[in-house]
Order: C-alpha cells, then sequence, then structure tokens
C-alpha cells in the first residue's frame, strides 16, 4: 500500500508547552481564528506566543485574550500586537465552553497555534481546571518514576 505524502502545509507556529504543567486538561476542541493579513504573515515567519494568553466567552462570542503575534514589518497597514481575537465555533460548542467556565469553574487555554492542512490558521483550545502545588508535584513525581522504569528496562536490571 502507498505511504500518503506528507503535508506541506501543515506547521505549528506557537505551542502553550506550560499548559500541561499548570492545568489538569479535560477536553480539547479545534476552533478557527479571524486575523488580519499582516498577522497571517507574521504567524508564517513563526513569530507569536501564546503563552500568557486565555480565552473566554463574552457576550455570546469566543474571544482570545492577550496572544502575542508581532508586527509584519513589510505590511502597509499593522496590526495591534496583543488585541482581542475572535475565535470560532459552533453554537453548540460555544453553550458547551459557556457552561464549562461559568457553572463548572474551568479554564479556556490555548494548546497550540498552527497550519493546518488547508493552510488555514487553527487554534487548539482545552477545558481546563487548575492544578494546585502538589498536584503538580504529584505529576512530576510519576513522570520521573516513568523515565526511571524506562531506564531499568533498558539496561536490563
Amino acid at each position: 500500500m502507498a505511504k500518503k505524502p506528507e503535508n506541506k502545509n501543515y506547521k505549528v507556529v506557537s505551542e502553550n508547552r506550560r499548559a500541561r504543567y499548570d492545568y489538569a486538561i479535560e477536553d480539547d476542541l479545534e476552533v478557527g481564528i479571524i486575523l488580519t493579513g499582516s498577522e497571517v504573515k507574521s504567524l508564517r515567519v513563526g513569530q507569536s506566543n501564546i503563552a500568557d494568553s486565555y480565552a473566554s466567552v463574552d457576550d455570546g462570542e469566543l474571544w482570545l485574550t492577550n496572544a502575542y503575534i508581532a508586527p509584519y514589518d513589510r505590511a502597509m497597514f499593522t496590526h495591534e500586537e496583543r488585541r482581542k481575537r475572535k475565535l470560532l465555533v459552533s453554537k453548540r460548542e460555544l453553550a458547551r465552553l459557556w457552561n464549562a467556565t461559568k457553572r463548572e469553574g474551568m479554564t479556556l487555554v490555548p494548546l497550540v497555534m498552527y497550519f493546518n492542512d488547508r493552510g488555514l490558521v487553527k487554534l487548539k483550545i482545552a477545558t481546563a481546571k487548575g492544578k494546585k502545588n502538589h498536584d503538580k508535584r504529584a505529576t512530576e513525581a510519576k513522570r520521573d518514576w516513568g523515565r526511571q522504569k524506562q531506564r531499568l528496562l533498558r539496561e536490563g536490571g
């Protein structure tokens, strides 16, 4: 059977690696994002950061707040670096996210911003609960034990 050709358009632009350490991820969702032309050009160069950002439901719409996209130096009309950007989801998903944040006390955390196989910018957001310090230590101890176990199995001892 022939192997599928690797997708040339798929490219991770920005990743929030700290989110999995600070939050217990419950569920994730791929959403679209409304951007201007200079923002897309800047993302193609790879100048963005979503580590300090979060998503929220305001007035029946989903917004990404505090995400940094560097200004594109060759653009005629530049954009604001940390403006609120509208996220695109279905009404059903929006209602589910609103319930998770308002009723269950969850947080909407962006995990990854990327170009999909069609070349569109997508954002993967997660509904998550914040971890306490003892939870973080337990996760770290579990990860360390897994590494140690793998090392012991490799050495055969």
